[in-house]
C-alpha cells in the first residue's frame, strides 16, 4: 500500500470516494477476491481512512499502522459487505474498531506541540494569517481532544468526514438519535471551553 498523504484536504480523498460510491471501482470484482480490483478499492479509501484514524489517533505513525489493520479488516470482511451501506461509510465502521482496539490497548497518546494532526496549519493570508490559523486549529483540537471518546468519534465523523447522521450512525454501530445526542454534548462541551 502506498502511504497516504495524511493532509486535512478532502480534494483527492473526496474524489478517490466518489470513484468507489459511483462504482468506477470494481467493488464485485473485488468482494470475489480479484487482487487487482482489490488493490484499487485499498488505493481509493486508504488517505480517508488515514485522515480519520490521525484525527481520532492524534499520531500519524499510529494511524498509519490504524490504516494497515483496516486494511486487512477490510480485505477479510469484504465478501460479507452487502451493500446496505456506501462502502465508505462500511469500511469507517471497521477502521473505527480498529482505532477503539488501539486505544484500550495501548491508551491514548496527544501531540505536545498543539499542532494540528499533520503539523501544517492551513492556508491564511501571509505568515501572521497561517500562524493565527495554526494556533485556532491546535486550540479546537486540543479541545476536541478533551472530549469523551464517543463525542470525539461522532465529531470527528461528521464535521471531519462530513458523513450524514444515518451514516455515522452505521459506522459507530448505533442509533441515529444515539449520533444525535451525543453530538449535542459534545457541541455544548466544546462551547462551554470556548467561553
Amino acid at each position: 500500500m502506498t502511504k497516504p498523504d495524511g493532509g486535512l484536504g478532502h480534494s483527492r480523498a473526496a474524489w478517490a470516494c466518489n470513484r468507489v460510491e459511483q462504482h468506477d471501482l470494481p467493488i464485485e470484482a473485488a468482494r470475489a477476491g480479484h487482487r487487482p480490483s482489490q488493490a484499487v478499492l485499498l488505493r481509493a479509501l486508504q488517505d480517508v481512512w488515514y485522515r480519520f484514524c490521525v484525527g481520532l489517533l492524534n499520531d500519524p505513525e499510529r494511524a498509519r499502522d490504524a490504516v494497515q489493520e483496516t486494511a486487512v479488516r477490510f480485505l477479510k470482511a469484504l465478501p460479507g459487505f452487502r451493500g446496505e451501506a456506501r462502502v465508505t461509510t462500511w469500511s469507517m465502521g471497521i477502521a473505527l474498531n480498529v482505532v477503539r482496539e488501539m486505544r484500550r490497548t495501548a491508551g491514548r497518546t496527544r501531540q505536545d506541540d498543539g499542532t494540528i494532526a499533520d503539523g501544517r496549519p492551513a492556508p491564511g493570508e501571509g505568515p501572521a494569517g497561517l500562524a493565527e490559523l495554526g494556533e485556532a486549529r491546535g486550540r479546537v483540537r486540543e479541545l476536541i481532544e478533551t472530549l469523551p471518546e464517543r463525542q470525539r468519534e461522532v465529531v470527528m465523523c461528521r464535521y471531519f468526514e462530513e458523513m450524514s447522521v444515518e451514516e455515522t450512525a452505521r459506522a459507530m454501530g448505533c442509533a441515529e438519535g444515539t449520533v444525535k445526542a451525543t453530538l449535542f454534548q459534545a457541541l455544548r462541551a466544546l462551547k462551554a471551553k470556548l467561553g
